[in-house]
């Protein structure tokens, strides 16, 4: 599948699959939480307030940007995640938040409701 801006539709996700097992996923300090190419459904249990919201990897984030508040930036080796959504889409509709600081895993979290998704079938066939 591949996800979009719900109120843009511009593509905000490389094509991901879903990961086939949640013990592949990595709690590690500084590491990915989840490797590139793939999504989970947030348990709840490593991430607050995550539960149900669509995680992916850092890197299989599209065409988003640093969202406008400063305040929300906060981290001391990338962001933390603490301040609320930090990422807008590049028409500046927030999408999600970014946890990439040293001290947790890191991971892009898809707030509800702020994407859509497209099924894998589907988006090869428009490419």
């Amino acid at each position: 599948m591949q996800l979009f801006c719900r109120k843009c539709n511009i593509p905000v996700s490389n094509i991901l699959q879903e990961l086939p097992e949640s013990s592949l996923l990595n709690e590690q300090d500084g590491e990915e939480f989840i490797q590139k190419g793939y999504y989970v459904i947030s348990s709840g249990e490593y991430f607050t307030d995550s539960e149900g919201k669509l995680i992916i990897n850092i890197f299989d984030l599209l065409n988003c940007i640093d969202h406008p508040d400063a305040s929300r930036l906060n981290g001391c080796c990338g962001l933390d995640g603490l301040n609320g959504i930090n990422k807008v889409c590049i028409n500046g509709h927030e999408i999600g938040t970014e946890k990439s600081d040293c001290w947790i895993a890191n991971a892009f979290i898809f707030e509800k409701d702020t994407v859509n998704s497209i099924p894998k079938q589907k988006v090869n066939r428009t490419l």
